[in-house]
C-alpha cells in the first residue's frame, strides 16, 4: 500500500497523574525531516523519538509535539531528611556556642541542600506512559497516510486508464491518417500536373508513413502504464520511482505531438499531456 506524505494525528493519553496529547502533522518534502516540540523533562527522548519516525516513515516534513498536563494535586509532596536536619541543628549550635551568636533560625535548617525534599511524581511510570501512547498517535498518523494513499492510488490509476484509452484511440486513428495523408499528397501531384514515377511515389509515401509512425511511442506508452500499475501494487515508498516514470510519460507524449499530422492525433497528445501533468502533481504527495 502506498502512503501520503500529508497526514495528521492527535491521541490524548489519561491516567492518574495526568494526560498527555500527541499531535502528529506531515507535509512533502523530498527527504525525512522531523521536528520536536516537547516539554523541557522530555527533551532528553528527542533522538530515541527521531528514530522510531525513522522506521516507520521514508518521507516526508514531520512534525511531533507533546502536550502534558499533570494533576496539581500529585505533582508535588515534602520530605524531611531528619537526620540531616538533626545533624546540621547540632552543627549548626556548636557554631553559635563559639561566637557567641543569635539562636538558630529553623527555617535557615529547613533550607539547607538535601534537608526537605520536592518529591515529584514517577517520571520514569509518566515517560513510559507517553511513549505507549505515542505508538498509538503513530499508529493512526501511518493509517492516515494510507487513506490518503489509497485515494491517490485510485486517482493515479483512473488517469492511468485515460493514457491507454488515447494511446488505443491514436492506434485505431493511425491507418485512417496515413491513408488521408497518401490521398492528399496525390491530389497535390495532380493538381500541380506533375507527372512522377509510381515508383518514386511509392517511395515518398513509405518514407511518409515512417515519418509520421507513431507505434513505437504506443507500445512505449502502454509498457509505462503496465510499470506504473506495477509499481503501485507494490506499493511502499515508491514516490521517487513514480515520479521517474512520470518524465518517461513525458517524453513519449512529446514525441507522439511532434509527429502528428492530424487534428485528432494532436489532441490526443494534449489530453495525454494534461493527465500525465495530473498525475505528476499528484504523484508529489506519495511518499
Amino acid at each position: 500500500m502506498i502512503q501520503s506524505m500529508t497526514g495528521y494525528a492527535r491521541h490524548e493519553h489519561k491516567a492518574d497523574w495526568g494526560s498527555a496529547v500527541w499531535e502528529i502533522r506531515s507535509v512533502n518534502q523530498r527527504y525525512l525531516e522531523t521536528y520536536f516540540r516537547l516539554p523541557e523533562q522530555f527533551r532528553s527522548l528527542e533522538n530515541m523519538l527521531r528514530e522510531r519516525f525513522r522506521k516507520n516513515l521514508q518521507r516526508g516534513k514531520v512534525e511531533c509535539k507533546l502536550t502534558l498536563h499533570v494533576e496539581q494535586a500529585t505533582q508535588t509532596s515534602l520530605s524531611l531528611n531528619e537526620e540531616l536536619a538533626k545533624s546540621v541543628i547540632t552543627s549548626a549550635n556548636w557554631v553559635a556556642n563559639q561566637s557567641m551568636s543569635a539562636q538558630l533560625n529553623p527555617m535557615d535548617v529547613l533550607r539547607w541542600p538535601g534537608v526537605v525534599e520536592a518529591q515529584e511524581d514517577d517520571n520514569d511510570a509518566i515517560q513510559a506512559d507517553v511513549l505507549s501512547s505515542l505508538e498509538v498517535a503513530i499508529s493512526e498518523f501511518i493509517s492516515n497516510r494510507e487513506s490518503e494513499g489509497a485515494a491517490l492510488q485510485k486517482m493515479l490509476e483512473e488517469r492511468l486508464e485515460g493514457i491507454t484509452e488515447q494511446a488505443d484511440f491514436v492506434k485505431g486513428r493511425m491507418p485512417e491518417v496515413v491513408a488521408w495523408q497518401r490521398e492528399r499528397l496525390q491530389n497535390r501531384f495532380e493538381e500541380a500536373k506533375i507527372e512522377l514515377d509510381p515508383q518514386r511515389v511509392e517511395q515518398e509515401m513509405i518514407m511518409l508513413a515512417q515519418k509520421v509512425d507513431v507505434a513505437e511511442e504506443l507500445d512505449r506508452l502502454n509498457a509505462h502504464v503496465v510499470e506504473t500499475r506495477k509499481i503501485l501494487r507494490k506499493g511502499g515508498a515508491c514516490g521517487r520511482r513514480l515520479d521517474f516514470m512520470m518524465q518517461e510519460f513525458n517524453r513519449e507524449a512529446n514525441t507522439l505531438a511532434s509527429k502528428s499530422i492530424n487534428a485528432d492525433i494532436t489532441a490526443a497528445a494534449v489530453d495525454l499531456k494534461v493527465l500525465i501533468e495530473q498525475m505528476r502533481e499528484q504523484i508529489q504527495n506519495i511518499e
